[in-house]
């Protein structure tokens, strides 16, 4: 894959892509975070169900510590691996409140040590809070990447290096939510919509499943 043509697939789903923004609705930057941490293997759809009752009475680390965990429970139960996220989101608030101000840290690494925060949850952080250039590497993102040849690797963390490198830079700021919502609506891991995709004509995946089938 030439740079020109990944230049070329970065503006293109710039063009369709609607938004450019996270799926994940939220308030401010710690209901941002709670909503990532809530994200873990659970949909966008599913956290803003969740969270839309929540985010009415919780938008800052001293209110979330004024709920009992039970009572957080009974918003997100609805979510995977609720009780755990639970817990983290507790301790979440609590770290923010007595070693940040009750702030979110503008520091990726700092994020990825907090309470419920991986790697990826803080590149998103950072990515979508403070317009910092990091990718975070879900599955449609693995998937994506593999099909357009932006990278053979497997792990997330060596994924998100191949494409630091190869993207052009001024799309690193969006790079990940396009990847994200093109392999979340077009580019699907069982049924992709190959004939209508807008980059197919630029994607190795769609040239070689054609010649297959001639």
């Amino acid at each position: 894959m030439t740079k020109s043509k990944i230049q070329k697939i970065f503006e293109i789903l710039e063009k369709n892509i609607e938004s450019l923004k996270t799926e994940l609705e939220y308030i401010n930057e710690f209901t941002f975070c709670v909503a990532v941490i809530l994200s873990a293997q659970s949909t966008d759809k599913s956290v803003n169900k969740a969270t839309n009752d929540l985010f009415k009475i919780v938008t800052t680390p001293e209110e979330m510590r004024k709920l009992e965990e039970d009572e957080l429970k009974q918003f997100i139960k609805s979510i995977g691996l609720y009780n755990n996220k639970a817990k983290n989101i507790m301790k979440f608030s609590e770290v923010l409140i007595e070693k940040f101000h009750s702030t979110i840290p503008k520091d990726r690494d700092v994020l990825e040590k907090l309470p419920g925060i991986g790697k990826k949850s803080a590149n998103v952080i950072a990515n979508n809070l403070f317009d910092m250039p990091y990718i975070a590497v879900d599955t449609h993102v693995l998937r994506v990447s593999k099909r357009l040849r932006l990278s053979k690797s497997e792990t997330p963390l060596q994924v998100e290096r191949d494409l630091l490198n190869v993207i052009p830079k001024r799309f690193h700021k969006h790079a990940s939510n396009l990847l994200v919502l093109h392999g979340r609506y077009t580019c699907t891991a069982k049924f992709p919509k190959c004939s209508t995709c807008c980059i197919k004509n630029l994607c190795p995946y769609f040239f070689s499943n054609n010649m297959i089938k001639s």
